[in-house]
């Protein structure tokens, strides 16, 4: 490879683009495609460069030819290849360091892939800036596949630039790279660049670099490269070893092997039989040459440019020519040298590419069973099956396959099914599974994996079998709580507690503890919606009181447990557990698990409603904006409560980018009830109810979210002085305050219930009847901790006690709702009252009259931080808004004050009461 890189600098220019801009904060993904040989690698040097002249991290590593037989290859080469800063904070990742040699694989607690995916987050986070690059992702194993469309998607505000690099030209209709590449494209962080060939005149550049060439041989290696830079450098080789020029890039290369020497030309096979690089130690003893003999051959060959040193070994110098010389060994050969690696390697995986290649059958079997043992602890379930399934596929033609394996063929094709299951194809697991003798285990596993696909009555049914076949009492215990889990919410529900009751007792006496808390859980899912709260507490507190030896299972146990203290109002508790829940999640490496993410959404709405905002917009901070699937619009919607109450400028992108997943129930219900809200905000009642319409619409009768959407619904009538549908909305909120979603009534928190009151009060305010009384009950309602609403009740509350006569009393509302809007920076809210001051000419401490100056809610804003002793800078930085604009708001502050400087503006806003 030359040091000068021609006709690439638009492609260059744009990873630049990416690597700026994750320089700057915003993480981001690009993938470079093209044809063997086309300058991937060097781009990509040249872009490694440039990272560390900018003070990245650089992490690089590569995919090998042996496809899904090693699990995680590029990432455990690139932390192998690690600067010591890398690799010091990757030792505080444990699950990391389970892929680097000599290491050992933990025993699985469950999540095993989901771990080590949050630990390598968790790590690029620790390092950043960090660029990480992943080369041949045309050989990717399907983990490495999964690891890259987690990282592109997880990857937001950190300071992180993923690259990856592969071979269009390797990509056939059914590789499985293609249809990641498809859903990655779609993405809004990945980026992806087509290197093509280079134009005539390039290539001219290019060979020129490369050294003297006269015009003839210039003209001749132009136009037999191609635009190919790789094989325009093989042909200068050539040519300039006065080589003719055979047809076709691998007579060419293959014409450079044979000019040396026999022992150079053995070598060089024996290396390309390992793959793309190889230890010294191990193709010294495979060559079969003498220790002399052997180190002379592989200075010939790196002389020559065909092998280059890296590490403790060599690599050949472009996987092309590895390529080639594999394919021009003799089968025989071929066989011969594969066997010979086989002999010398210890990886269960390497080993089972070389037996199989090697056409020993029996070492392939037992090496896959062990491979696939190996991959499921680190991890790697979509490799551990596949290697589960080769050694299944070897059975019937090797004698003695079960002692080879290690276990019998229903007990392979079991776990095999299981790790199918793990990697996301539950349909493959319930083929295999359905395939097996059905024991209780098999059916139990298939209940649950049918329960997953909605299956419910396969599930139910799977489940009864698994119950029937039970021949112990574990097996028992597992199958009556899966039994119960199924039946959850079928029509036959009523048997949940009598099946749970059962599965407790048997499990507890057959220290069955995964199956005991399994049926805790669901026991408490079951009674916490007829009302028994302190049974739900006390039966998911049961749960959480010792590891259950399934982190799954732990964390969602923490989660129930913050849920039902938090809907029950009572926040500190709920605080308590959601914090142990999430220290739990990120010491284990599972912050972004399912019940991870549920945990961190959870503590931001306990923070939300604690009026702890500061803490709240920090939470919502990492719930990213630009999503590209259901599960990432919905958590990116929770931050829309902070955003909109605060009226900060991400409003307006955040639901740009929500907008195309309102197919979505659950999606659709917060981001446009929350875009309701913001229109309200932003004086447009019409476009609010047509949000509030469409979601009611979708939502099921009784669904309790029908009663917070009825009472925005209802305000949006009020503001545009229209009774149409108010009757509707109301009725919605009445049944689902009566009946809930099962028709059996409904058991709210006292959240639920204060929102059931507000919209009582707002159907009232929709009729033109500003009821005091009604208005109160929201304000006491919402008094178990909810901030936010209660300074909103206040604000409905002092207008109807003005209506009413009452001005002390309007007056004394309405700074209690002041003081809190300005304590939270709730700056819509703040807005409405200071109008609503005005127009009720409130005099005195926070007035919207004379005292304040005539300041505007953002003026009160920047004088607020003004006071605290902030910059101009700094204040930009809390507020997101330009460093000008905060100069241009403090200039008017002094003007409306009448004082010269911001000490005195501090002053006088204290002592009229301005700071809230």
């Amino acid at each position: 490879m030359n040091g000068h890189l021609v006709g690439r600098s638009a492609e260059l220019a744009g990873l630049v683009r990416v690597l700026t801009a994750a320089g700057d904060g915003l993480a981001g993904v690009a993938l470079v495609g093209g044809d063997a040989g086309i300058g991937k690698t060097r781009l990509i040097t040249e872009l490694t460069s440039e990272a560390r002249e900018r003070g990245f991290h650089v992490l690089v590593g590569q995919c090998a030819e042996l496809g899904d037989a090693l699990p995680y290859l590029p990432l455990a080469d690139a932390l192998r290849g690690a600067e010591p800063a890398v690799r010091e904070a990757a030792a505080g990742h444990p699950m990391l360091g389970q892929l680097l040699p000599g290491s050992e694989s933990a025993p699985s607690s469950g999540l095993t892939q989901q771990r080590l995916f949050g630990s390598l987050l968790g790590l690029l986070a620790d390092v950043q800036p960090v660029l990480f690059v992943i080369e041949d992702l045309h050989w990717a194993d399907r983990s490495t596949r999964d690891l890259l469309v987690f990282l592109s998607r997880m990857v937001q505000s950190e300071r992180v630039c993923v690259v990856g690099t592969y071979r269009t030209d390797d990509l056939h209709r059914r590789h499985p790279l293609r249809s990641v590449l498809a859903e990655l494209k779609r993405l809004p962080t990945v980026m992806s660049v087509e290197l093509g060939p280079l134009g005539s005149g390039e290539m001219s550049d290019y060979v020129t670099t490369l050294g003297e060439v006269d015009a003839q041989g210039l003209g001749l290696i132009i136009s037999r490269a191609d635009g190919n830079p790789f094989y325009a450098e093989e042909l200068f080789a050539a040519m300039a070893e006065g080589d003719r020029l055979p047809d076709g890039l691998a007579s060419l290369l293959l014409s450079r092997v044979e000019v040396l020497s026999e022992a150079g030309q053995r070598v060089l096979r024996a290396a390309a039989v390992a793959g793309r690089r190889v230890e010294d130690e191990l193709l010294c003893e495979v060559s079969g040459l003498p220790l002399d003999a052997f180190e002379e051959a592989v200075r010939e060959i790196v002389s020559r440019g065909l092998l280059k040193i890296q590490g403790h070994g060599y690599a050949f110098r472009h996987a092309l020519l590895q390529e080639a010389v594999y394919t021009d060994l003799l089968p025989g050969e071929r066989t011969r040298l594969h066997a010979a690696f086989a002999r010398l390697l210890t990886s269960p995986a390497e080993l089972s590419h070389h037996h199989l290649a090697g056409h020993d059958l029996a070492g392939a079997l037992a090496a896959s069973a062990e491979a696939g043992r190996q991959a499921e602890r680190l991890g790697a379930p979509a490799e551990a099956h596949s290697h589960y399934d080769r050694a299944l596929s070897l059975w019937e033609r090797v004698p003695d396959a079960a002692g080879l394996a290690g276990e019998d063929r229903v007990e392979l094709a079991f776990r095999s099914a299981v790790m199918a299951a793990d990697s996301g194809d539950n349909h493959r697991a319930v083929v295999q599974l359905r395939a097996l003798p059905q024991t209780s285990e098999v059916n139990e596993r298939l209940a649950y994996y049918l329960y997953e696909l909605d299956d419910r009555a396969g599930a139910i049914e799977a489940a009864e079998q698994a119950v029937r076949s039970a021949g112990d009492q574990p097996a028992l215990a597992r199958a009556l709580a899966t039994q119960a889990r199924a039946l959850l919410w079928s029509p036959r529900h009523h048997e949940v507690e009598a099946l749970c009751a059962k599965a407790l007792e048997i499990a507890r006496a057959a220290g069955a503890k995964d199956a005991e808390v399994g049926a805790l859980l669901t026991l408490g899912a079951f009674v916490e919606p007829r009302g028994e709260l302190d049974r739900a507490h006390e039966l998911i507190g049961t749960a959480m009181a010792q590891p259950s030896g399934d982190l799954a299972m732990d964390l969602r146990a923490r989660f129930h447990h913050a849920r039902i203290h938090y809907e029950q109002g009572l926040l500190a508790q709920a605080a308590e557990v959601a914090d142990d829940g999430i220290h739990l999640a990120f010491q284990t490496g599972l912050k972004w698990s399912t019940f991870g993410t549920d945990l961190r959404f959870l503590r931001f709405l306990i923070h939300y409603v604690a009026g702890e905002w500061d803490d709240a917009e920090a939470v919502a901070a990492g719930f990213g904006a630009r999503v590209g699937t259901v599960p990432e619009a919905i958590l990116s919607s929770f931050a829309l409560f902070i955003e909109v109450a605060r009226d900060l400028p991400a409003v307006e992108s955040r639901l740009s980018w929500l907008r195309p997943f309102w197919s979505d129930e659950l999606a659709s219900y917060m981001s446009r009830g929350l875009a309701a809200e913001h229109a309200l905000w932003h004086g447009d009642p019409a476009t609010a109810l047509d949000h509030v319409r469409a979601v009611v619409a979708e939502q099921q009768d009784g669904d309790p979210g029908n009663i917070r959407l009825a009472a925005v619904g209802l305000w949006a009538l009020a503001e545009l002085g229209s009774t149409e549908g108010a009757d509707d909305l109301r009725a919605r909120a009445r049944q689902a305050v009566e009946f809930g979603p099962l028709g059996e009534g409904a058991h709210l928190g006292p959240e639920g219930r204060a929102w059931a009151l507000r919209v009582e009060a707002e159907w009232h305010r929709v009729h033109g009847r500003l009821d005091v009384a009604a208005w109160r009950r929201v304000v006491e309602a919402f008094g178990f901790g909810f901030e936010y609403e209660v300074a909103r009740a206040r604000w409905r509350l002092a207008e109807a006690l003005l209506a009413a006569g009452d001005r002390d009393a309007a007056q004394a509302e309405w700074e209690q709702a002041r003081r809190v809007a300005g304590k939270l920076r709730a700056a819509p809210l703040e807005r409405a009252l200071l109008d609503f001051g005005r127009r009720a000419r409130f005099g005195g401490p926070g007035s919207g009259g004379s005292g304040d100056g005539g300041l505007t809610a953002r003026e009160v804003e920047v004088l607020r931080l003004v006071a605290e002793g902030l910059t101009n800078r700094e204040i930009a930085e809390r507020l997101f808004i330009a460093q000008k604009t905060v100069s241009v708001h403090v200039s008017n502050i002094l003007g409306k004050l009448d004082v010269s400087t911001r000490t005195q503006a501090a002053a006088t806003a204290r002592t009229r009461g301005l700071l809230g």
